[in-house]
């Protein structure tokens, strides 16, 4: 269903979290049916593109969030939670967190979409989350046990798997042999 008509008159044609007027994009707030207009916000392409992942994500972008947590429409409050709580480290956010207010169903639907904070995290040398699936370099020469590989300062490993288990490790492939490698001597 198409409900940008239905989103500009809401908006007034202006990205509901910035208040910008450029390269308006629709974006449907996960997760949801997107069977209401109520599932989608109005948004810059550049906001769009920090949310899904494929732009990194510039903290300054989102001091916009400073007036968009006081919004009536439930989607730009969840978004607002979400983006405030990823930015927790940046310091300006705690206190929009404190103020900010949600109804429990809300609360709930921000928190449905959020990593859980308590999930086991990969981390390569440099601080930076794995994901399964990443490339990462090695930063450092490594022997691997059990064969006669060195692999090399420098090597790509590309679609890396995580072992859920252990933060410490990932697999991945190298000269076609599937070995396990310290998070610690990589960076994606």
């Amino acid at each position: 269903m198409n409900f940008e008509k239905q989103l500009i008159a809401r908006s007034g044609e202006v990205c509901e979290l910035s208040g910008s007027t450029e390269n308006l994009q629709v974006y449907q707030v996960q997760p949801s049916e997107g069977n209401s207009v109520d599932d989608f916000i109005l948004i810059t392409q550049n906001l769009k593109d920090q949310l899904e992942g494929t732009k990194e994500v510039v903290p300054n972008d989102w001091r916009c969030l400073n007036d968009a947590m006081w919004s009536e429409v439930s989607a730009v409050k969840v978004v607002s939670y979400r983006m405030l709580n990823n930015l927790k480290q940046e310091g300006w956010p705690n206190d929009l967190l404190e103020m900010i207010y949600l109804d429990d169903s809300e609360l709930a639907w921000a928190k449905s979409g959020m990593e859980d904070e308590d999930a086991i995290k990969h981390i390569d040398s440099n601080g930076v989350v794995l994901k399964a699936g990443d490339t990462v370099v090695l930063i450092k020469e490594l022997d691997v046990k059990g064969s006669t590989i060195t692999a090399k300062r420098g090597t790509s490993v590309r679609n890396i798997r995580l072992v859920q288990d252990d933060p410490t490790l990932i697999e991945g492939k190298i000269d076609g042999q599937s070995i396990y490698i310290l998070t610690q001597f990589v960076k994606k």
